[in-house]
Order: structure tokens, then sequence, then C-alpha cells
């Protein structure tokens, strides 16, 4: 579970990336995060994670206070950030023993779980390679396997498709729904809306950094009845908020 409760980021200049924000998503939940480009979403996962600090409010991850706890809500979950290019001069098989060795997996279980997603993923010849002679795409799988390797309740993944070949986009999509359906929370951003309509139990739509809608697609569907699709509800909604 994720709680965000209030929580604000002012920028210098006095520019508020992100405006008395409350999401909650639920165990058992995959929630899709939507805006424009420079709507607050990048910052709303910073805070999530901890890599930034909100001016104002709080975030719990699975119950554990981000700023009083921060180490021990950190291991509740694992982050696919917007970039992958991270830790370039390890190989592969390093970069996954690195983050076994941060969740303390041992060592049985890590081994298995390797095997099978670097086969899931199609990344056995390339684990020995280092991290910087991957393409974009390449970075981004082993940057997912380090995520499921250590199997934490909560999956926070920005923009987590982008760079994915279509077979290791819908293995992802599959692992998603799967880790929702053991009660665990999947939160992740995407400007692929046709993803977030087939895959999302719920949409969060920010503008501005404020929440203009947060709920289900039907809930949705039933404010904007001639909107057809997730597309055309995103533009109404960003529209009137």
């Amino acid at each position: 579970m994720i709680e965000i409760k209030h929580v604000t980021k002012t920028y210098s200049g006095g520019k508020k990336a992100v405006d008395d924000l409350s999401i909650t998503i639920n165990d058992g939940e995959i929630v899709g995060f939507i805006g424009p480009n420079g709507a607050g979403k990048t910052t709303t996962i910073k805070m999530i994670t901890g890599v930034l600090n909100p001016d104002e409010g709080e975030i719990l991850i699975n119950g554990i206070p981000m700023d009083k706890e921060p180490l021990k809500a950190k291991l509740e979950f694992g982050l696919v950030p917007d970039q992958a290019d991270i830790f370039l001069r390890l190989k592969g098989i390093e970069y996954l023993n690195f983050m076994a060795d941060m969740y303390e997996i041992p060592g049985d279980i890590r081994k298995q779980r390797i095997a099978q997603l670097a086969d899931t993923f199609e990344m056995n010849t390339a684990l020995n390679d280092k991290i910087l002679s991957y393409s974009h795409g390449m970075r981004q799988k082993i940057v997912i396997m380090g995520v499921l390797i250590c199997d934490p309740r909560v999956w926070i993944l920005d923009e987590p498709m982008t760079g994915l070949d279509p077979q290791s986009s819908f293995r992802l999509k599959e692992k998603m729904r799967e880790h929702a359906q053991r009660g665990h929370t999947v939160f992740f951003s995407t400007h692929v809306l046709e993803v977030a309509e087939k895959l999302c139990d719920k949409v969060a739509i920010i503008n501005h950094g404020k929440l203009v809608f947060f709920g289900t697609l039907e809930e949705i569907k039933a404010l904007y009845p001639q909107a057809a699709t997730l597309e055309e509800l995103f533009l109404e909604v960003v529209a009137h908020a």
C-alpha cells in the first residue's frame, strides 16, 4: 500500500510541482499515473521513493513513514526510474547481484530468479557484458529485472515500457498483473494510455501538480459518457480541470 497524504512540493521561483496531493493505492491494485508533460508525475514518484522530500504532507509505504524510517520504507518497494542509465560500468550479472544483496535475497533464490528472468526477457547472453554496452531497451530490461529479483511488495515504475520491444513489454505487463493478483501493489506512470486502459484497476490523473481524477475507468466514463477511449477521457478531464 502507498499512502500519499496532502503532499506539496515547491521549486525555486514558487512554482508548485505537486500541490496538496492525496492518493491511496491499496494492496492488490494496479494504478496508472497519467498526466501531461510537466504535470508533476516524476516529482511525485521521487517523493514517494525518498529521492526528494516533500515540503508538506506525509508518505507511507505499507504503513511505514518515509520521512521517519526511510531505510525500512525503501525495503518495501522496488523502483524502475524514468532513466535506465545507471551503474553503467557494472556487468548485468553484477548489477543483479548488487540489487539482491541490498534486499538480502538468499543465494539459491536469487540464482533461480536470475535464470528465470533472463529467459523471460531474453538477456542470457548479455549478463556478462557491461551495462554501458547495452542498448536503451536492454538497460531498461536489466533495471526491471533488478526489481523483480528482489520481489518487494510494492512496485513503483516510472514509464517502464519505454524502449522495450513488444515481447518484453507484454511479459512485463503479465508480471504486473501477477504481482497485483498476489495481493501486492503496482503504481506506474505512463504516456501510453492504451496500456493504462487495458492494465489498470484505477487511474490517477494529475495536471499542474493537482490531482484532477482518481478512480476506476467505469467511474471516469460515467463522468464523460461521450468519450469512447481513455485518451478521449483524459483530454476531457484535463480540459475541464
